[in-house]
């Protein structure tokens, strides 16, 4: 197991939701939910609900492959943990993309790569919002 991940099965009845931070040469990768109606329109980092017996790592990654079609590797959590609703837990991570460009595959219909001063341009989810100053140092690193 990666340092610092948690094997989910050690989380008591929370489940963890994993956003990423694909960083490449300064900028950050942003997607636009399409789904569900609620959110659409509206911005995060890519990611997903761990599964049962996945580390946030393994979870990260097999999700930013589902969604976005390139292989990643997650690199280190990000400080904070939002509650996303009762049960459910979100955390996010740095992320390293090893090969292609990402696509909008599920749940989005827009990506954008975003500068540290552009971070303010979109319409981010609270959650995402939340995570914004330590994104920004690590654009500025």
């Amino acid at each position: 197991m990666n340092p610092g991940t948690v094997n989910i099965e050690e989380q008591d009845a929370v489940r963890i939701v994993i956003g990423g931070v694909i960083v490449r040469a300064g900028r950050v990768l942003a997607a636009r939910r399409d789904t569900p109606a609620e959110v659409a329109g509206r911005w995060e980092f890519p990611g997903g609900k761990a599964e049962p017996g996945e580390t946030e790592a393994e979870a990260l990654e097999r999700e930013l492959l589902e969604e976005l079609g390139v292989p990643t590797r997650a690199l280190e959590r990000l400080p904070g943990a939002w509650t996303v609703r009762p049960g459910l837990e979100l955390h996010f991570w740095g992320a390293e993309l090893l090969d292609g460009d990402p696509r909008p595959l599920l749940e989005h219909d827009e990506l954008r790569w975003l500068g540290p001063d552009e971070l303010d341009s979109v319409d981010w989810l609270d959650h995402d919002r939340e995570v914004l100053p330590h994104v920004a140092g690590l654009l500025r690193g």
